[in-house]
């Protein structure tokens, strides 16, 4: 019986997962659309809004037991912070990159996770995480076929991006371990991000027209789903399952580049995308290894034993995304 379950659990994780990399691709592709006209307190304070407001009418249809209550005060805040570094990143690294130029780095995050776990939770980095990491770096080279002198502002900005969004993602795993109102972790970075973008956004607001206001309601809307459904398929599937799974989302940026923006990624493109992948493959086949999983069950069994004093540490990622 309780095989039956997980295997459930793990299916629809999966298919969560899957729906996950489209919505949040087609969210992508409206950041890109709407960057080139505004700021990104425009888009964001609009879309940061509308989310908080979703999120509470969620709540108040099927309400949940804990509300937006969270245990984790401090990993929430850090969670939140990150994920509005990582947001104005994204934002700006779609303006000023092809758009499937920018999964070099969304590839680069399981491979930050790995040494984020050692950073952070001072947990000795294995030699395979470094290698991993330097086969990543390769990958990301790649992407320069003229040589070091042609890395732009946007490639800057989209590592910090990279970086930032690995560790919202690796706190709200942490999270998920001793909480399951998911709404909680969806409410409170976009509150976040409508608080920080609405303080700026006098500064550089321009009129919109209808159009521009409906395509930020449909941003909106595609990122509350995303990140809710990001949130529960973390809790159905161990982050080193759920990684891989979101390379799919390089295939939805290829095709709505070459749809709706006219960019055809050139081979060197594909070759340094192949490369991270591969390299965060083998990173999580290495850590899904039974001696990885004995050290993941230890160390679970002592944040069960150290309860609170813990509340500022995030379990190991032993990879995530976006």
């Amino acid at each position: 019986m309780k095989a039956k379950i997980l295997k459930s659990a793990a299916l629809s994780g999966t298919l969560l997962v899957l729906i996950y990399t489209a919505i949040i691709s087609t969210a992508d592709g409206i950041t890109k659309l709407l960057a080139g006209g505004y700021a990104a307190p425009q888009l964001y304070a609009i879309s940061g809004g509308l989310v908080v407001l979703f999120t509470l009418l969620a709540d108040r249809v099927k309400p949940q037991s804990e509300g937006m209550r969270t245990t984790k005060p401090g990993a929430m805040a850090l969670r939140a912070a990150m994920t509005v570094l990582s947001t104005i990143c994204y934002f700006y690294s779609f303006r000023l990159l092809p758009f499937a130029e920018v999964f070099i780095f969304i590839g680069m995050v399981p491979i930050f996770a790995g040494v984020f776990s050692g950073l952070i939770l001072r947990e000795h980095v294995r030699l395979q995480v470094w290698l991993a990491l330097a086969a990543g770096f390769i990958g990301v080279l790649m992407i320069f076929p003229e040589g070091l002198h042609s890395v732009t502002l946007g490639h800057a900005v989209a590592l910090v991006a990279s970086l930032s969004g690995t560790l919202s993602m690796v706190m709200a795993r942490y999270i998920g371990k001793f909480e399951s109102n998911s709404l909680a972790q969806v409410f409170y970075p976009n509150l976040a991000i409508m608080i920080c973008m609405g303080a700026a956004l006098p500064f550089v607001f321009k009129p919109m027209p209808i159009t521009d206001v409906l395509w930020a309601v449909a941003y909106a809307f595609c990122l509350f789903g995303a990140r809710w459904i990001l949130v529960v398929s973390l809790r159905k599937l161990p982050a080193y399952a759920v990684t891989p799974l979101m390379n799919m989302q390089f295939v939805w940026m290829v095709l709505i580049g070459a749809i709706f923006f006219g960019e055809v990624p050139g081979t060197y493109i594909y070759f340094g995308v192949a490369v991270v992948i591969a390299a965060g493959l083998y990173l999580i086949y290495d850590q899904n290894s039974p001696r990885a999983r004995r050290g993941w069950d230890r160390y679970m069994s002592r944040i069960s034993d150290a309860g609170e004093s813990l509340v500022e540490k995030p379990v190991p990622a032993r990879a995530t995304s976006r």
